[in-house]
């Protein structure tokens, strides 16, 4: 028996797998066109409303830029972070992957624990999402944000006992780990249009 057809089953199904992933990413990335447009959507919503504080507190009156810089940076950071998980995911070094995956999980926790705060806060001195059109589309906007951001820890965590269990880092599991990375750094994205137009716009 020949080499070429010893091999000829292996080759279809390597073929096959490759196949399978190309189309799951790019269902994935249409999915992500489905949330770019409820972004949009809450983004033109935000600056409709803007300025209709109904005589409450304006962003300048409210926004504390620094706590909201350090929010940025350990977002930002956490992109960092995942890069390494994926480089170390196509090295199959398992290790690695699993530190870096939880060390993303701890950035975006600490992200939205502060989020969480500053919404508590926010209410706690009366600025809640009923007191002004302003309030109501800026807690729609960054707790949409902030909603992804969990589903994507939830995620995160899943991934992480799969690989730490029977999967592994096999092809489908490096299917889910571009996934989830196309849908992290696609959070980043949002969260600087939400710091720069949201948070900055208003204190200007």
């Amino acid at each position: 028996m020949s080499y070429d057809v010893m091999h000829a089953p292996s080759a279809h199904h390597d073929e096959h797998e490759h196949h399978q992933q190309e189309t799951t990413i790019f269902g994935f990335w249409i999915y992500l066109m489905t949330d770019c447009i409820i972004f949009g959507t809450l983004f033109a919503v935000f600056a409709t409303l803007c300025h209709h504080f109904a005589g409450g507190p304006t962003g300048k009156d409210l926004f504390d830029i620094k706590n909201v810089e350090i929010e940025t940076a350990i977002l930002l950071f956490s992109s960092i972070t995942y890069g390494f998980a994926s480089i170390n995911a196509h090295k199959k070094n398992k290790g690695a992957v699993l530190g870096w995956l939880l060390l993303t999980f701890v950035l975006g926790v600490s992200f939205v624990v502060l989020e969480i705060n500053e919404f508590h806060e926010l209410v706690a001195h009366g600025a809640g999402p009923d007191k002004s059109a302003f309030l109501s589309s800026f807690f729609t906007l960054v707790g949409t944000h902030g909603l992804h951001v969990t589903i994507g820890l939830i995620w995160m965590l899943v991934l992480f006992f799969q690989i730490m269990g029977k999967q592994g880092l096999s092809t489908r599991m490096q299917t889910k780990l571009t996934c989830l990375s196309l849908f992290w750094h696609f959070l980043d994205i949002v969260w600087i249009c939400v710091f720069s137009f949201v948070y900055l716009g208003s204190v200007v």
